[in-house]
Formats: C-alpha cells, sequence, structure tokens
C-alpha cells in the first residue's frame, strides 16, 4: 500500500478519535493530522516511502560540516596556541575526511539524532524518545521492527508521553490508532499485498 493511502487510513482514524472524544474543531483538525503523520511512521525504515520525504540533501550536511572543518582549522591559527594549531587542525581536517563519507542513507540516522538533541534540550521525554525511535528505524530492514508488535509498545510510549506534554486528552489513541493502522493495512492477508510485515519480531520472522 502506498503513502497516501497509510496516510488517508491514518487521518480517518485520527478523525473516529476526534469524534469519540468530541473533540473541538481546532482539536478534530490536529487528530486528523496526527493521525496521518502516524499511519506513515513505520514507513521510516530502510527503503521506507517517509524516510526520503523528511531528510535534507545529504549534500548539504556535506557541504555544512566541511565549512565547519575549515573554519576550525582556521579559528585555531588564528587564536590558538601552537598545541591548540595542530589540534584544531586534526579536528577540522577529521571532519572534513568524515563529511565526505556521508551518503544519503546516513541522512535519516542524522536526522534522528538531531532530534534526539532537541529533546534533551528541550527536557521532552516524547521527542528524546522520538529521536531514538527514528535513529533504530534508520537502521532497521524494511517491514521489520517499525512493524512488529514491539514498534507499536514503543510508539505507544512516545504517544503517551506526547499527549502528557500537550495536555489534550486523546492524542495517545489518536496517534496509536494511526500507527496501527498502518500495520494492519500492510498485512498479508489483504489480497492486495504481495509481503507481509514480521509483526512476531524478534521471536518469529514469519509474515503474516
Amino acid at each position: 500500500m502506498n503513502g497516501t493511502a497509510h496516510a488517508a487510513i491514518g487521518a480517518a482514524t485520527g478523525f473516529i478519535v476526534a469524534n469519540t472524544f468530541q473533540a473541538s474543531p481546532s482539536e478534530t483538525a490536529l487528530f486528523v493530522g496526527l493521525g496521518a503523520v502516524s499511519g506513515l511512521m513505520p514507513d521510516l525504515d530502510i527503503d521506507g516511502k517517509l524516510r526520503g520525504k523528511i531528510t535534507l540533501s545529504h549534500k548539504l550536511i556535506q557541504m555544512a560540516a566541511q565549512l565547519i572543518g575549515i573554519l576550525m582549522i582556521f579559528y585555531s591559527f588564528y587564536e590558538g596556541s601552537a598545541r591548540e594549531k595542530w589540534l584544531g587542525l586534526g579536528i577540522g581536517l577529521g571532519i572534513m575526511v568524515v563529511a565526505g563519507f556521508i551518503k544519503q542513507k546516513h541522512m535519516l540516522t542524522i536526522t534522528g539524532i538531531g532530534v534526539l538533541m532537541g529533546g534533551i534540550s528541550l527536557a521532552e521525554i516524547w521527542l528524546i524518545l522520538l529521536g531514538v525511535y527514528i535513529i533504530i528505524a534508520s537502521l532497521s530492514s524494511h517491514r521489520s521492527y517499525t512493524h512488529s508488535i514491539l514498534g507499536v509498545i514503543f510508539f505507544g510510549v512516545i504517544a503517551s508521553k506526547f499527549e502528557v506534554s500537550v495536555g489534550i486528552e486523546g492524542v495517545f489513541y489518536c496517534c496509536l490508532g494511526g500507527y496501527i493502522s498502518h500495520l494492519i493495512a500492510d498485512l498479508k492477508i489483504l489480497p492486495f499485498n504481495k509481503r507481509g510485515i514480521k509483526l512476531l519480531l524478534p521471536v518469529s520472522k514469519i509474515e503474516l
């Protein structure tokens, strides 16, 4: 199933939750949006449809990192002591070399690290956990852990913390429902799916 269909099903799930909780028009719009996003989250994994949508070009990150490396070298030579000059040179060159190895496939991991650091900076548990989720997803094969019961539980914890943070009742069910709707839509028992999902990982690798 394509991303548009997953988003639509997730949005519908959010709308149902909004009606269940008799949400206001603004909250209903929020729930629909959260449901749509949550319905796409499992596809953040490797080769998933969503991973390329939320990341910047790796060339932009390469350029920024290389610029930082150059600036560090110049700064250390102008402002540092003899030892600091050589240390700055080494670190600057190291950054430039590492930047050269950054590929597009690494961008989701970098995004996850950024979200994680943002969560730490803001002291938001849900954002920290979301960063961890994105990092794990970036290293997981498609339709594996993000499409499993473990993935549902982990995302459920994120949704729970997010609801506490925003203080809007129903956010948890909206996010979790949207996420689960994706897994249901990817089940092999549905005639339009050639592949299923490994729902019971790591206990079983059988596709359902």
